[in-house]
């Protein structure tokens, strides 16, 4: 793919990336199942309706939406990577109320006043200009259509990123610090910019900041060896060409602070999301 936001198609379609998140599907998608949950639900999704969903990954929010709206309802997925959409693919196969596009949501000639929602679980936060994808989801809406997006929030409120992120950062150094606004997990984060953005797309929009926990399989020690293959130590950690050795020190702060937060499976870590609901005029 080339074009606007063609770096996110190389690196969650054809780069390590996408595929760690087919690796370690079961893990993150336990671990986030709350995010979904809180998305499924403030989209109040009813049998019948038409559901686009952006960024569905894997697609565990395609069998989500699939069962919230039913057979007589219809779920169109989309993702700019056409690996992440194979296997959501394979885990929905033999569902009649579903279908998959391979597009960049920012551009794509989405059918006009076709979907009574949208919905996205960490999908809508890599764009180039997210105020055209704003504006170009919204036609594919019906007029009084929703749309209900979950990003990241404060990062010094999500754990998920902060612990992975010091442990390295102390072990390593500082990498290159990047524009916490530019495409990204947290891009999102700084919700008066992003109502902001909303609001330029010709749209109406409110957000809840919503504290809840994410359910890290396992225990201290599982949860960090998930943090360990996705997120920022990662980055950090190949940034300095870091060893096995620095890994393995970085994981053991990792682990003794997860432990601090309890000792249960599946480990409880304390997350911010904020939830971002528009409607079609």
């Amino acid at each position: 793919m080339t074009g606007t936001n063609a770096d996110q198609a190389e690196y969650w379609g054809r780069s390590p990336g996408g595929q760690k998140w087919i690796t370690l599907e079961d893990q993150l998608d336990a671990a986030m199942a709350p995010v979904l949950d809180l998305v499924i639900a403030r989209a109040e999704l009813q049998p019948g309706q038409r559901v686009l969903d952006i960024g569905c990954g894997t697609g565990a929010s395609v069998l989500a939406a699939a069962r919230a709206v039913g057979p007589e309802g219809h779920v169109l997925a989309a993702d700019i990577s056409d690996l992440l959409l194979s296997r959501a693919r394979e885990r929905t196969a033999g569902l009649t109320n579903v279908a998959f596009v391979n597009a960049d949501a920012q551009v794509h000639p989405f059918t006009p006043d076709d979907r009574d929602a949208v919905i996205s679980r960490f999908g809508v936060m890599f764009f180039d200009d997210p105020t055209a994808a704003f504006a170009n989801m919204a036609r594919a809406l019906k007029p009084g259509g929703t749309m209900t997006f979950a990003a990241w929030g404060a990062l010094d409120r999500n754990p998920w990123f902060t612990i992975p992120h010091v442990a390295a950062m102390d072990r390593l150094g500082r990498p290159p610090r990047t524009d916490r606004n530019a495409p990204g997990p947290l891009a999102f984060h700084d919700t008066d910019r992003v109502l902001g953005l909303f609001r330029d797309a010709g749209l109406a929009a409110e957000v809840d900041v919503v504290d809840l926990r994410l359910t890290l399989p396992g225990d201290a020690d599982a949860a960090a060896g998930l943090v360990m293959q996705v997120g920022p130590a990662v980055r950090t950690i190949a940034h300095f060409n870091g060893t096995p050795e620095d890994a393995d020190a970085i994981r053991a702060v990792i682990r003794a602070q997860f432990a601090e937060m309890g000792s249960a499976d599946p480990l409880l870590l304390p997350a911010r999301i904020n939830l971002y609901r528009a409607r079609r005029p």
